[in-house]
């Protein structure tokens, strides 16, 4: 533990400071099919063009080729040729596409720009004897976004950030400069404007936003810099382009969908099965239980300690029987051991990490003295998914790989040292060069491996380590958090980034890590997970138990009505995700992203929207039962008792123990399932589909259902739409063509509400589908609904496949029909 003595002034060394001198003189440009060449008296400057708006700038000290080799983050692409450069009045004008580069020779500042005219940013490069740096200016309105997972709010403005994966187990706090995740990536949004900034540097950089009110600088220790800038205009069109760079998510297997049970950890084969028991027994939905490091044999990966787990095959079949799926961590670190199988093959075939003398780096971590794969060579990765048969042969088919910062016990740095000589597939680089891409490459091995093993079935591997392009392999939590009430704060905004930093499925550790949680703590931050992307209960070894029937039988209702809704909501989320696999658009999204315009959005870290229609505001204090919530524009019902707002103002949400504040928006289309225990086939052979109309203003909006006839205001944003995804939820056939799009979309008029459904792709040859459209906050009482009639009493629906029935006290309408493959349903409701 630390005492004021650490800031004891006697021992605080002032910092030396560098002294960072311009790049320039400029000395001539070479302009070439695919690229421009800039030179200057210290460095020279690259310029290509990767789409029509996207441009990258590679920087190079002293005379040093610009034609950096970019990272395995980014996917191939072929520079695009046709560049038109015009030198005039000191300047150099670069344009191509959509980008226009223009350079000040006496200074070699530049700023960039779009056809349009709209300004990009302004920068200015320097250098000193240990580093390149990046400055850009920071309009006065400018909201910084991005950078992936880091500690404080939203907007990053006015914070430091240091891009080092680390194994931080102290307490996430805002003054933390490195987490486990490295995605330099900055995304600057004002009303008028959105551009992002994307540095590819897998060593250590740096990202300061709070030296200076109106500029940031970006700095690397490499003499190297390469720098991604894109253009917008939207802030949508910045987070799908910089998806064109590093990738989107490949669709998860549906059970990965599911709520997820985990503790460090689950000890014996006998408390594995008893969970197991305990969830269906008791009527919460689970998909999946994690097996943290004790069920390995002295914490070698690749094995199962005989006597803990002594028949892992009869337990894997017994959880199979009951809806489970298991997951077992597997961390970088093979233990140095003789007759130890991976360890001896991998010394035979030179696997590891060497140190400069060309020996293999050894460091300590559970195993003890332990070597680590070579990830960046790719017979070394070949090898090591192909180790994953192990785990296959059980019927796994997900993976946790942890500790891949790489984390080292004993090392002064906690990670490998700086000089441990990496081969980069015959291109070697020290681990100082490539710390950050460590772990990327590890998920990308366990990917691939498992992919090719399971033979047509979707893998799962979720990833505590990350750069750029980890969404390609792998899901992310967000780490070691505690059960503190500003972890469950901080759990949103660092979800929030991360989406917008191109990984849409994350999610922390409902409940917390370490501590001790409260039932209140548990009940509220399951509330928040059932919404996120990643749903996982996750704590440690001597800290309270956190399953949801550990602390009291309201407790335990609570977290079965969340988990419960998250799984009638299953076809919405599936939905979500594959919208996100072809947009790179993040499933839980913050309100800027929605309403950029909207100066109250900017700073909102403690609500977000699921998809565009569903806003989720969780409540994250000890015995606070209010909070206020920000609506945008729009209508808005609050989900639980219909009251209808308008938007643009903020609101006191009332919510006791047992509910979440959650509003939708008029226009809305909410797709739901029948519950489940655990997830099936993502074929919903029944649907519920929830269509939300504009509802009533006057005596009805403070939630009178009485004043059915009250005048209507109509906004054009109640017209609804929606694509609803469908597939085996398992397989890779998808990747085929065997999956279904219903186009769903709504339009409401003075006194008529219609609902078309119909297959924009049929993929999946199956039966009629049966669906029960209910809408709620008709702004009129429905009297004739077109081809179908009406039924006496709803529990008729029950038993017909077509009709429909108006419940006059909720004001809601039900309607009954099936969609075929070959036809459009098209339902007039008139008033």
């Amino acid at each position: 533990m630390q005492t004021s003595e650490k800031i004891h002034p006697d021992q605080i060394e002032s910092e030396s400071i560098s002294i960072y001198r311009d790049i320039g003189p400029y000395k001539g440009y070479e302009c070439r099919d695919k690229y421009v060449m800039i030179y200057s008296e210290h460095a020279n400057l690259t310029v290509k063009l990767v789409t029509p708006g996207i441009v990258r700038i590679s920087v190079s000290l002293e005379g040093r080729d610009a034609e950096l080799e970019p990272s395995k983050a980014l996917l191939p692409y072929e520079p695009l040729e046709g560049w038109n450069v015009i030198e005039l009045n000191n300047e150099l004008e670069i344009t191509r596409g959509n980008v226009v580069l223009v350079v000040d020779i006496a200074a070699l500042s530049f700023y960039v720009k779009t056809g349009q005219g709209t300004l990009c940013g302004s920068y200015k490069l320097s250098f000193s004897d240990t580093a390149v740096r990046c400055q850009g200016g920071m309009d006065d309105e400018a909201m910084i976004y991005g950078l992936g997972e880091t500690t404080g709010y939203l907007n990053k403005r006015g914070e430091r950030y240091t891009m080092w994966n680390s194994d931080v187990f102290d307490p996430h706090v805002p003054d933390m400069e490195s987490l486990y995740q490295s995605i330099p990536l900055l995304i600057h949004h004002a009303s008028d404007n959105t551009f992002g900034l994307f540095i590819d540097n897998p060593g250590r950089t740096v990202v300061d936003l709070r030296e200076a009110l109106d500029s940031y600088f970006i700095e690397t220790a490499s003499g190297e810099m390469d720098l991604y800038f894109i253009t917008g205009p939207g802030f949508k069109d910045v987070v799908t382009n910089y998806s064109i760079l590093t990738g989107k998510m490949p669709l998860p297997p549906l059970w990965s969908l599911g709520y997820q049970q985990s503790r460090f950890s689950y000890m014996n084969q006998e408390e594995v099965i008893q969970l197991a028991q305990n969830f269906r027994s008791k009527g919460i939905p689970c998909d999946v239980i994690y097996l943290d490091i004790h069920y390995m044999d002295d914490y070698k990966v690749f094995t199962f300690d005989t006597d803990r787990f002594p028949d892992p095959a009869a337990m894997m079949s017994e959880l199979k029987e009951l809806g489970f799926r298991i997951v077992p961590i597997v961390d970088p670190g093979v233990k140095v051991q003789n007759g130890y199988e991976v360890y001896e093959q991998g010394i035979e075939e030179g696997r590891f990490c060497q140190t400069p003398d060309g020996k293999e780096y050894v460091g300590a971590v559970w195993p003890g003295p332990s070597v680590f794969p070579d990830f960046t060579d790719e017979v070394t990765r070949e090898w090591w998914g192909a180790l994953h048969q192990f785990y296959v042969d059980y019927g796994i088919s997900g993976i946790w790989n942890d500790m891949n910062e790489p984390s080292v016990f004993n090392s002064p740095t906690k990670t490998m040292d700086d000089n441990v000589i990496h081969r980069n597939d015959g291109n070697p680089k020290t681990h100082g060069e490539m710390h950050n891409i460590y772990s990327l490459l590890m998920s990308q091995a366990t990917y691939e491996g498992m992919e090719k093993l399971l033979q047509g079935e979707r893998p799962f591997v979720l990833t505590r380590a990350g750069y750029a392009g980890i969404q390609r392999y792998a899901t992310v939590w967000t780490g070691d958090n505690r059960s503190y009430w500003d972890h469950m704060r901080l759990s949103m905004s660092m979800g929030l980034n991360l989406g917008l930093s191109g990984v849409a499925f994350c999610g922390a550790d409902i409940g917390g890590f370490m501590h001790h949680a409260s039932g209140e703590l548990l009940a509220r931050w399951t509330q928040l997970g059932v919404f996120t992307p990643f749903c996982r209960n996750h704590s440690a070894i001597d800290t309270r138990n956190q399953e949801p029937w550990t602390f009291n039988d309201e407790v335990e209702e609570i977290c079965r009505k969340y988990i419960e809704f998250r799984y009638r909501m299953l076809p919405y989320l599936y939905s979500l995700f594959y919208d996100s696999t072809c947009t790179g658009l993040p499933i839980m999204r913050p309100l800027v992203l929605e309403y950029p315009k909207d100066r109250n959005t900017y700073h909102l870290s403690d609500q977000f929207l699921l998809g565009k229609d569903l806003l989720v505001a969780p409540i994250y204090e000890p015995g606070k039962q209010h909070r206020v919530v920000y609506l945008p524009e729009g209508i808005w019902f609050d989900y639980w008792t219909g009251t209808r707002y308008e938007g643009g103002a903020h609101i006191i949400a009332h919510a006791p123990l047992d509910v979440l504040p959650l509003y939708i928006r008029a226009g809305a289309i909410l797709p739901q399932t029948q519950l489940m225990q655990h997830t099936g086939q993502a074929i919903w052979h029944r649907l519920d589909i929830h269509l939300y109309g504009q509802g009533r203003l006057g005596a009805a909006a403070q939630g009178d259902v009485g004043a059915i006839g009250a005048e209507v205001s109509y906004h054009t944003d109640a017209c609804g739409a929606f694509t609803l995804y469908e597939d085996d939820g398992l397989s890779d056939r998808y990747a085929q063509g065997a999956y279904n799009l219903i186009q769903i979309s709504t339009e409401e008029n003075d006194r008529q509400y219609t609902i078309s459904a119909a297959y924009e792709v049929f993929g999946l040859q199956q039966d009629d589908k049966s669906i029960l459209f209910t809408v709620h906050h008709l702004s009129f009482i429905p009297k004739s609904v077109n081809l179908i009639s009406e039924v006496p009493e709803m529990k008729h629906l029950e038993e017909q496949s077509f009709g429909w029935y108006y419940d006059k006290q909720d004001n809601q309408l039900y309607i009954k029909t099936q969609l075929a493959g070959l036809q459009e349903v098209e339902i007039i409701v008139e008033g």
